[in-house]
């Protein structure tokens, strides 16, 4: 099954991209599916490296280079792969680092106070174009900083998230690829019921400072009265509160446990997941990159496909193209990844039919 899960809605001709080693190598069966990228991730970051030199301010780029800003909510460590899979994007389109395009790469560290100075210094750098990642709190400060420059997001839901108005014309000088994050919320929770028919009393982790919280919550609510779960919420706005809800979740007798579609709780997973094995709870997560390091189950749109696409704006854009006529990409189709290894040691048996369901089981 092609892992390629965004559909081109921005005019580029497929067939003349050069072809995509994603889609090449993907597996066509369902039984342990190697993740060909991981080496392609690695060449990609050894080649390129990830600590970038600090360009100073007012600096014009290079003759024959563009210069584009990066901007991450999250830490270094946990997204390496996706700027790795950002660079393997520019690439296809023939844009080298070093050559003719110039990456400059800021992180916030999960600290959103940190956004609007780090805007600022990007902006005093002369990019091109501005891309953000991990959610509205950075595409919404590049916004405010940067009013006068293109900036291309990732998002949940833009909508939504108050980004744009309409995903076909998003007008203004804002664009990019929306993951639908808060529209899986209870197809999760089915396809947990689904792997374990007895679950009756769920963990519910969830961040209330993010814009669409309490609706993603109360999707979530709808689906567990309909399928007889119970939900014992915990909340987290920061690393620093997931203490406190580990704390209140290993008091609470549950059977399982689910964390709600967030940035900031997903650059947490490594945390998360330990917790979970620790209290031997089975979990259904938003990115698969938790079931990677021991999570039981996830389903969502495939991240690392997701940057790479943010290439194909970028291009547009200097070619000439308006962000705001630039249609905003959604995902069709979704994974569903299974950990069979933390079934086996949760002494969970997972169904045939459920292991068929899964576009990977990892061993």
């Amino acid at each position: 099954m092609s892992n390629n899960s965004i559909r081109s809605a921005i005019g580029i001709d497929l067939a003349r991209r050069k072809p995509s080693t994603m889609a090449a190598c993907s597996p066509t069966t369902t039984s342990t599916r190697s993740n060909c990228w991981v080496g392609r991730f690695a060449m990609v970051c050894v080649a390129a490296g990830l600590t970038l030199a600090d360009v100073p301010a007012n600096a014009q780029p290079a003759p024959g280079k563009h210069r584009i800003a990066v901007i991450n909510l999250g830490p270094p460590s946990p997204s390496v792969k996706y700027l790795a899979a950002l660079k393997a994007g520019f690439a296809d389109l023939g844009y080298i680092e070093g050559k003719n395009l110039e990456l400059v790469v800021r992180w916030a560290d999960s600290q959103p106070e940190r956004l609007p100075a780090l805007v600022r210094e990007l902006a005093a750098m002369n990019p091109r174009i501005i891309l953000t990642t991990g959610g509205p709190l950075t595409a919404k400060a590049a916004a405010a900083g940067a009013p006068n420059l293109p900036i291309v997001f990732i998002s949940g839901n833009p909508i939504s998230e108050q980004l744009v108005t309409s995903l076909a014309r998003p007008g203004g000088n804002m664009t990019g690829v929306a993951v639908l994050a808060g529209e899986l919320e209870a197809k999760r929770l089915e396809l947990l019921k689904q792997l374990m028919p007895k679950v009756r009393r769920v963990a519910l982790i969830w961040n209330p400072s993010t814009v669409v919280a309490k609706d993603l919550v109360r999707d979530v609510a709808v689906a567990a009265k309909r399928l007889n779960i119970d939900l014992v919420e915990s909340q987290a706005r920061n690393a620093a509160e997931l203490d406190s809800a580990f704390s209140m979740i290993a008091k609470s007798k549950v059977d399982a446990m689910f964390v709600i579609s967030d940035p900031l709780l997903g650059f947490e997973r490594k945390r998360i997941v330990e917790f979970a094995v620790e209290q031997k709870l089975p979990g259904i997560y938003f990115w698969r990159e938790f079931v990677e390091i021991g999570g039981l189950a996830s389903y969502g749109s495939n991240l690392p496909d997701v940057y790479r696409r943010l290439a194909f704006y970028v291009d547009k854009i200097l070619k000439g193209a308006k962000p705001g006529d630039l249609p905003i990409e959604q995902p069709t189709k979704f994974e569903f990844v299974i950990n069979s290894k933390t079934a086996s040691q949760l002494k969970l048996t997972i169904s045939s039919e459920m292991l068929l369901r899964a576009d990977e089981v990892i061993r």
